[in-house]
């Protein structure tokens, strides 16, 4: 089954109460963390994000909240959301396959794919993650449900990948886990204290 990303998709998981996987408050606290987290291993404030699968770029105003001033790309598959948001929130079409042909002025201090990974079969994940590790000057946010973990919300194409598996993957790609969904590049991973990071 193939899934449309349109304005039926976003209005039931984000806006219906019956459905939605999240509210305002709840994002605004996973954005200060992540913006937090990627400030104290960059040791500077954020500049720069890349929001993968942005969906809405929901993340895009917040974000300006919270550090004005930082450059936001995000780039969506969704011809809807892009046609609605893409020029208010700097939102380009495109998808994990296509990063490198977008122009995109990398590295980032921070690159976000939230709830995307766990969608994808196993050679396009590993694929996107050769894409997406190469975009990382800071911190990758990779939130992700495994097969061991109970979940709400959208479970068409779910992929149930255990957690070893990505973790494989994730390191094939270069990225080292610092918790939390939060990845760091090798370079700089040999900057962290040893129980900053996991082997």
């Amino acid at each position: 089954m193939n899934k449309r990303y349109d304005k039926a998709y976003f209005d039931k998981w984000y806006r219906d109460p019956r459905h939605r996987v999240g509210s305002r408050t709840r994002l605004l606290r996973e954005i200060g963390f992540v913006v937090a987290a990627t400030e104290q291993l960059l040791e500077r404030p954020l500049r720069s994000v890349l929001d993968v699968g942005a969906g809405e770029g929901r993340w895009q105003p917040l974000l300006q909240e919270l550090r004005p001033g930082s450059r936001y790309a995000g780039v969506e598959p969704s011809e809807y959301a892009v046609a609605r948001w893409g020029t208010r929130r700097n939102l380009r079409h495109g998808d994990l396959d296509s990063l490198d042909t977008l122009g995109l002025d990398a590295p980032f201090d921070l690159v976000v794919c939230a709830d995307v990974l766990h969608y994808l079969p196993t050679p396009a994940l590993r694929s996107a993650m050769q894409q997406l590790a190469p975009l990382v000057g800071g911190v990758a946010y990779l939130p992700t449900f495994a097969a061991e973990d109970d979940i709400d919300g959208d479970r068409v194409e779910f992929q149930r990948r255990r957690a070893a598996s990505y973790r494989a993957i994730h390191r094939e790609a270069g990225l080292v886990p610092v918790g939390l969904h939060l990845y760091v590049t090798k370079p700089r991973a040999r900057e962290l204290a040893a129980l900053e990071r996991f082997k």
